[in-house]
C-alpha cells in the first residue's frame, strides 16, 4: 500500500519537499539578550531535522526589535548575529530537509510591558480580560511601507544565512491578519475599507520578498480561514485572498484560524494517545473544519495546501491526503514532546501522537480564589500555550520534557520565564505609551 505521507511534493518554484509532514511554526523564546540566534536554536532544530519531517517552519522571527511577540523572540533588525543564524540554519537542515523562516510583526498583539504603544492598522485595542495589552496607534502610510521593507530585508537575510524558504505570518491576529480583518482595520485610505485594500499589505509584503529573494526561493503564506468573530475576516473573504495569492505565485499556503480574542489557535484537540485511545470529538471537529475549508479552496486555486490544527492520527493524515484536500500535514504541539514523531509516522511504528492533553485542564481546586470564568478560561488557554512553550525551552537547553506539569504550573512558570527573559534584554528599550 502506498505511503502517502512519504511522497515527495514539488512546489511551483521548483523546490521539492521530501515528504508530506511539516513541523508547524511555534514560538521558541530562545534568542539571546540582543534578539540573536543561540546554540539553543541549533540544538532544538537539529533534533527536529533528525526527526524526519520534510519541512520545518521556525517560530516567528520579528522584523522590528521594538515590536515583539514575546521577550525571547529572534529578531533581524541590524542587530548582528549572522554567523549564529547560519549555524542555526545548518543545524536545522542537517538531515537534508527544508527549513523555512516564518517572518512576523505582532502589531497590537504585543505585551504591554514590551510595548506601551504598539502599531496596528487602526487604533482599536484588543478585547481581552485584564490589561496585558496596551492600546495601539494607527500606522501612518510611511510606517506601513517601512514594515514591508523590513519583511523583505529579513527574507533576504534568511536566504543569505542558509534557510531554504520563508513563510509570511498573516494569521492568528498578528499585524497582517489585523490588516485583513474589518474589525481591526477601519482605515479609510488605500490600506483599508474594501477587501482589496485590506489585503494590500499582505500582497505587497509578498511582492517585496519575491523581488528580494528571486523566483526559485519558496515563499509560503500562513493565513486564517476565518477569525471566528462576528464581523471579522471570514471564509468567503479568505477565498478571495487565496485567489490573489495564487495569481501572485505563492508556493505553499497554510490554513489556520483564530486570534488572541478568539483562541482557536490555542484551543483543544491536542495529543491523542499511542495506545489506541479514542480520538476526542473536539479533534474530529477541528480536523473536519479545516478539511472542509480546504476542499473549498481547490476550485479557486491549485497552490499546494498545508493544514495545521487537530491532526493527531496517522489514519486521519493519510485520509486527508487521499481526499486531495491538502498536500502537507502540519504538526505542532505533538513535536514539543516527541521530536521523532514524523519518522515514526512515516515508518508506521506509531499510529497516534503522544497523549498529554489530560494535563492541560485547569483544576478548580488549584485556584479557588479565581471565580470569574473568563479569567479561568484565560489561565487555561495561556497555561496550555505556556506548557508547550516550556517544553521547547527545555529541549533547547538539552533537558528532558516535563509532561507531568499541570496547566496552572505551566501558567506560573511561563510568566516567570518571560519576566526573566525580559530583564536580561540588552540594546532594547520598551516603547512608551
Amino acid at each position: 500500500m502506498q505511503n502517502l505521507l512519504a511522497q515527495p511534493l514539488k512546489l511551483p518554484c521548483g523546490v521539492v519537499l521530501s515528504n508530506r509532514i511539516a513541523k508547524a511554526a511555534m514560538t521558541e523564546g530562545l534568542a539571546d539578550e540582543y534578539h540573536c540566534a543561540t546554540d539553543r536554536h541549533e540544538r532544538l532544530y537539529r533534533g527536529w531535522s533528525q526527526g524526519g519531517a520534510g519541512l520545518l517552519l521556525t517560530g516567528n522571527v520579528q522584523v522590528d526589535r521594538s515590536h515583539l511577540e514575546r521577550p525571547g523572540n529572534l529578531v533581524i533588525d541590524n542587530n548582528g548575529g549572522l554567523e549564529a543564524l547560519k549555524a542555526y540554519a545548518r543545524a536545522g537542515t542537517e538531515a537534508g530537509n527544508h527549513l523555512w523562516m516564518q517572518i512576523n510583526h505582532p502589531g497590537r498583539q504585543t505585551p504591554g510591558e514590551l510595548n506601551g504603544a504598539p502599531l496596528a492598522p487602526s487604533a482599536i485595542p484588543l478585547r481581552m480580560a485584564g490589561d496585558k495589552f496596551a492600546p495601539p496607534r494607527a500606522m501612518t502610510e510611511a510606517q506601513i511601507l517601512d514594515v514591508i521593507r523590513r519583511w523583505a530585508h529579513v527574507a533576504r537575510t534568511a536566504r543569505e544565512a542558509g534557510f531554504t524558504g520563508v513563510q509570511i505570518h498573516a494569521a492568528h491576529g498578528y499585524l497582517l491578519s489585523q490588516f485583513l480583518s474589518p474589525l481591526s482595520n477601519q482605515r479609510t485610505d488605500a490600506w483599508g475599507g474594501s477587501l482589496e485594500n485590506r489585503a494590500r499589505a499582505l500582497l505587497e509584503v509578498y511582492r517585496a520578498i519575491r523581488k528580494a529573494t528571486g523566483p526559485d526561493f519558496p515563499i509560503s503564506v500562513k493565513m486564517n480561514s476565518a477569525d471566528f468573530q462576528k464581523g471579522g475576516f471570514d471564509s468567503d473573504e479568505c477565498l478571495h485572498v487565496v485567489r490573489w495569492l495564487h495569481e501572485a505565485g505563492v508556493d505553499l499556503l497554510e490554513i489556520s484560524g483564530g486570534n488572541y480574542e478568539q483562541l482557536q489557535m490555542l484551543g483543544s484537540g491536542e495529543g491523542e494517545g499511542t495506545d489506541g485511545s479514542v480520538v476526542r470529538e473536539s479533534t474530529r471537529k477541528r480536523e473536519a473544519y479545516f478539511l472542509e475549508f480546504a476542499q473549498k479552496i481547490r476550485p479557486v486555486c491549485d497552490i499546494p495546501l498545508m493544514i495545521t490544527g487537530g491532526f493527531r492520527s496517522r489514519a486521519a493524515m493519510t485520509a486527508a491526503l487521499e481526499s486531495g484536500g491538502l498536500d502537507v500535514v502540519g504538526l505542532g504541539r505533538p513535536l514539543c514532546v516527541d521530536q521523532d514523531l514524523p519518522r515514526k509516522l512515516l515508518d508506521g511504528s506509531v499510529e497516534m501522537s503522544p497523549a498529554h492533553e489530560r494535563n492541560l485542564k485547569l483544576d478548580p481546586a488549584v485556584v479557588p480564589d479565581v471565580s470569574d470564568q473568563a479569567t479561568r478560561d484565560l489561565i487555561e488557554a495561556f497555561g496550555g500555550l505556556g506548557w508547550y512553550c516550556l517544553q521547547l525551552i527545555y529541549l533547547g537547553h538539552g533537558k528532558s520534557v516535563d509532561t507531568q506539569m499541570s496547566v496552572y504550573e505551566a501558567f506560573v512558570r511561563y510568566q516567570e520565564n518571560e519576566a526573566t527573559t525580559l530583564a536580561q534584554l540588552r540594546d532594547w528599550k520598551p516603547v512608551a505609551a
